[in-house]
Order: structure tokens, then sequence, then C-alpha cells
């Protein structure tokens, strides 16, 4: 996987999968892609959780004034502080899904009620044309605008597995599913199915560390590991695992699957 070829289109549209309070990583990655006057970032939720600087990574998002949509980590989040009174059941569920190390990320009080008043404004999904971004999918048997955060933020095997595409003339871009856990996708891999991508590669998690970026408009990927280093770009080609329009072949397994 080499550097990128002569030639690439300005205003680049590029896609920013799942952080997880991976602030150091996320800088790395940024500096790979360096990103221009004109160029659109757009982050495909959780941001937060599970690494140990979430908060920082909630500020430099909303600072740079990149999009994103809500993932379900922020949705716990949001959930937890609803009505800013904290609801303990919610928070012992969200405590073991990572958000301690969120809030062990806060040194200020105020800087949380900020990011929660923020986080409510990001959307549960974005339409930008070609190219459809949300953080889990979409149920298939709803309407657009029957579409919420349940799905939007939680969907699983009932979009992955679904034989066929929602738009007739959209790709939908995902995160929340680790592609590893995939039937064969190696990872870091980005997989491909009825219409949709995932790029949900895992820096979290010990079997991979890769954090990707998708260059939508030239079709370029960056990746940068944040548990073991080591940077990579190359063509969507490279880093794309097809698994197929059937359903039976692209379950992903429940082996290393987290919330």
């Amino acid at each position: 996987m080499g550097d990128r070829g002569a030639g690439p289109k300005d205003n680049r549209l590029v896609l920013i999968g799942d952080v997880h309070g991976h602030y150091e990583g996320l800088c790395r990655l940024l500096d790979l892609i360096s990103p221009r006057v004109g160029d659109r970032l757009y982050f495909l939720g959780d941001l937060v959780d599970r690494g140990s600087s979430s908060a920082s990574v909630v500020e430099l998002v909303r600072q740079c004034g990149y999009g994103a949509v809500r993932g379900n980590h922020e949705d716990m989040m949001l959930l937890t502080f609803e009505g800013k009174q904290i609801n303990a059941a919610r928070l012992f569920v969200w405590c073991n899904s990572g958000g301690d190390q969120t809030l062990a990320s806060y040194t200020s009080t105020d800087l949380l009620w900020e990011h929660l008043d923020w986080l409510h404004t990001v959307p549960l999904y974005q339409d930008l044309g070609d190219v459809f971004v949300v953080h889990a999918g979409l149920n298939p048997y709803l309407s657009l605008e029957q579409q919420g955060s349940q799905e939007c933020c939680w969907i699983r095997e009932q979009f992955l597995c679904h034989p066929k595409p929602y738009f007739a003339d959209k790709t939908i871009v995902v995160g929340h599913t680790l592609t590893f856990t995939f039937p064969g996708v190696e990872a870091g891999k980005i997989v491909r199915g009825a219409a949709w991508l995932g790029i949900e590669t895992g820096a979290y998690h010990r079997r991979s560390g890769w954090l990707t970026a998708l260059d939508w408009t030239n079709q370029w990927v960056y990746q940068v590991n944040v548990l073991y280093g080591g940077t990579r770009q190359g063509e969507l080609t490279q880093f794309l695992t097809d698994l197929g329009l059937a359903s039976a072949g692209a379950t992903p397994t429940t082996k290393d699957r987290q919330c």
C-alpha cells in the first residue's frame, strides 16, 4: 500500500470511523489526511468511550466544525444525563461500555455540560448526495422518516444482512460493527455489502488498532494504528472485502463484537 498517485481531486469528502476516545491517534490521522480549505470531514459516531481522551476528541470535532452523526456510545451518554439528571441504571450500563473512561477524561463539569448540549445537536444521519452517512445502519422495512436512534445508532444484522440496497442511488457508509467480525475479513479491512460500506476497523480493539478515514471523492483510504503504531494509505480497492449480497455469508460473528 503506497503513496497517493498524481492528480487527486480537491474539495474532498472524507468520512472517519469510530474514534472511541483515541485523541492522539485521531491527530495522527488528521495529519495524514492534511485537510484543506474546501474539504468536508464527517465522523461516523462513537467519538467517545474506551479510549482515555474522549473529552479532547469531542472538543476537537466541535471546535473545528466537522460534521458528525450520533453513535450508540453518544446515545448512551445522552440518555445517562437526560434532562441533566443522572440516571443511575443507565450510568451503570454506559460505564460498563467504556463510559467510565469518558467521565475520567473530563476535568470540568462545565465542559461536560457544553459537550452534552452539543451532542444533542448532532443528527442521526447525514444525506450527502451520493453517499449517506449513519452510524449503525437503517431498518430496511421502515421509511427514512421512521428511522430513530434505535435504528440509526444500534441496528446490526437486520441492516447488514439485508440483500437489497436501501437506496437506489446512494451508498450508505457506516461504522458501529467491527469489520473483522465478518467471516474471513482481516483486521483493518473495509467491508462492502448491498450498497453499503463499513469502515469501523476497530481502533480500540486489541485485534486491530486501525482507525480509518475514507476519502470518498478520490476513493482513497487513510489509516493509523492507535495501539501498535504505523500508518498506511492506498486506493479503496486495496482495503476492500466484498461480502456479496447473500445474507447467509454476511452475518457478523458475536465473538469480539461489543456494543
